[in-house]
């Protein structure tokens, strides 16, 4: 089934299992959370000592409760990312399980939190500042003869980690260049 606040594509099984999770907490914990998450999504920093202490009843563990945390803020950057309403947010989710209460509770706060969160992915975008000042990268091998590389890739203040194989990575640069050449004629 394809879901709006997922692109149109099919919710993650990880995000699955986390809304199964978060239907343990009840409605109130669960504004309580969703407004923890909402927080650290526009001001950078998580209060976990605060999300544990919401999150105690359910027993989540803190595998589970940074799971939990990882689910939400999942749900409402795709969300806002996809430009969906709420409304449509709230029938997606309880499609996918997520009783009423809860929904009703993460769509509210959603609702009333949207714009700021556009501002903030807006801020933090490549489109905003123009262009990319400043960009460094290191490659490290793989471990044992393994052809999976790590990349870390710093630009200005961001940084992105990820691993590929030694094919995809030469495959992406030849890319980039190609890219590059045809924004240089473009300019």
């Amino acid at each position: 089934m394809r879901f709006r606040f997922c692109g149109g594509l099919d919710c993650p099984d990880w995000v699955l299992a986390e809304i199964n999770t978060l239907a343990r907490l009840t409605s109130v914990k669960m504004k309580l959370l969703v407004s923890q998450v909402l927080k650290s999504m526009n001001e950078g920093k998580l209060d976990f000592e605060k999300v544990e202490k919401i999150t105690l009843d359910a027993k989540l563990g803190v595998g589970g409760v940074k799971a939990s945390v990882a689910g939400l803020e999942f749900i409402l950057s795709s969300a806002t990312k996809h430009d969906i309403g709420w409304e449509t947010l709230l029938d997606e989710l309880q499609q996918l399980g997520l009783p009423k209460e809860h929904s009703v509770a993460l769509c509210k706060s959603f609702e009333r939190n949207v714009e700021s969160l556009r501002e903030k992915f807006l801020e933090r975008s490549l489109r905003r500042s123009g262009r990319v000042v400043g960009v460094d990268w290191k490659i490290n091998p793989g471990v044992g003869g393994s052809r999976v590389v790590d990349v870390r890739v710093s630009m200005g203040s961001g940084v992105v980690s990820f691993a590929v194989e030694e094919s995809k990575l030469k495959q992406l640069l030849d890319e980039l260049k190609q890219v590059q050449t045809q924004i240089e004629q473009i300019e």
